[in-house]
């Protein structure tokens, strides 16, 4: 079942819906790393703190958009109740053959890691819709061998990324205009989705929000949204990758909350057998998911590639962990049905920040993947907790 058909939590006279209240704990933990690394950072040259300046930030958010687009498609394969563990060795084999192809020209070297990466999530999911093979021993299989093609491919080598918008693709920034005008577009979006809600309650008879209300709707994304604007201005605008990421994450968000093929989805991962009693192709819309999923490995593998300026072999190593991980933090049922774009992209902020603080600190690597490790077993034993007192 999906998160939007969730029972509510009542406190007092105050309800919120279990994935609302999950989304809220998720966000207090994230501002409070935020709060304390800004805080360890504080030295002579950072009397204000390091980790929230224009920087630094702009390079978590770049550290983000990698891990989170990968985390909106895996968000969709673990709804319907599969799993993909190939997607980091996807990402080093399509952006391997995009720098080993960059000879062919621009376009068709970018187009040809995302054809790659959709082929193995269409022969993947095949063999698990249509064949039933179970989706953990497909992917795992996948991990290895799709690691293998690129180190035959590549011979052990690293290409390096020669064409300079491709590089730019994982490095550059828009102009901060440009910024200025997504920001505006946004709030008047915001501005029309709330006046939109308003009538829509008034025509079905609903108590009208009130004016209060309404405006801190408003008020609240818009100021946060200049203040985004600013910051990454600072920085020299906002990353492209975090564009792509953005993009990504709304496409998903539509497809997962306002489509049939999400809600089929959720119902495939809630109830396989009512799910297949009541007319849905579960094939079908496996298979879909698998596919968007290696498009999006896809896409990220350019991200990376471009970001660290070369493709080698071993490229993507553990970034399925991170992928699954973030979900997982984010709210997401790994027995599927349920979950949400906003918090699998919520759990990848929340990885990059621990990434990123604790490598300002100097922490040992050690150290950092037990911190990791401890984080998404505590953010599923609280979720455990939660859904057992609701």
């Amino acid at each position: 079942m999906s998160d939007q058909m969730a029972s509510p939590s009542t406190a007092g006279r105050v309800k919120l819906r279990t994935s609302a209240l999950r989304a809220y704990t998720m966000l207090g933990a994230l501002i409070i790393i935020w709060l304390f690394f800004q805080w360890a950072t504080i030295d002579a040259n950072h009397p204000y703190g390091l980790f929230l300046g224009a920087i630094n930030f702009s390079k978590l958010l770049q550290q983000t958009a990698v891990t989170g687009v990968l985390a909106v498609g895996m968000l969709m394969v673990i709804v319907s109740g599969n799993i993909d563990l190939s997607v980091g060795a996807v990402v080093g084999l399509a952006g391997g053959i995009a720098a080993m192809t960059q000879g062919w020209g621009l376009v068709p070297c970018l187009l040809l890691a995302i054809l790659v990466g959709l082929a193995i999530g269409a022969l993947q999911g095949s063999l698990v819709a249509y064949i039933n093979i179970p989706s953990f021993i497909v992917t795992l299989g996948g991990l290895q061998a799709w690691r293998g093609v690129i180190l035959k491919l590549t011979k052990g080598a690293t290409i390096p990324v020669e064409l300079p918008f491709f590089r730019s693709l994982g490095r550059d920034f828009i102009d901060p205009r440009i910024g200025f005008g997504l920001a505006l577009i946004a709030i008047v979006l915001i501005i029309l989705t709330n006046m939109r809600r308003s009538r829509a309650r008034q025509r079905h008879g609903l108590q009208a929000t009130s004016a209060a209300s309404t405006l801190a709707r408003i008020l609240v994304p818009s100021i946060a949204i200049v203040g985004f604007i600013f910051l990454m201005n600072k920085a020299g605008g906002i990353p492209i990758p975090v564009i792509v990421l953005l993009v990504v994450a709304l496409g998903g968000a539509f497809l997962t909350a306002n489509t049939t093929f999400g809600r089929y989805l959720y119902a495939i991962g809630g109830n396989p057998d009512a799910a297949r009693l009541s007319g849905i192709n579960l094939k079908r819309y496996i298979l879909a998911a698998f596919c968007l999923m290696g498009a999006l490995a896809g896409v990220d593998s350019v991200l990376h590639t471009a970001r660290v300026g070369s493709a080698s072999p071993d490229a993507g190593t553990l970034m399925e962990l991170d992928a699954i991980a973030s979900c997982v933090i984010g709210g997401t049922s790994l027995m599927g049905g349920r979950g949400t774009v906003f918090g699998a992209v919520l759990g990848a902020l929340i990885l990059s920040s621990l990434d990123n603080g604790m490598s300002l600190l100097n922490v040992e690597n050690w150290a950092q993947y037990v911190v990791k490790g401890g984080v998404l077993v505590a953010a599923v034993g609280v979720d455990m907790f939660g859904r057992r007192k609701g």
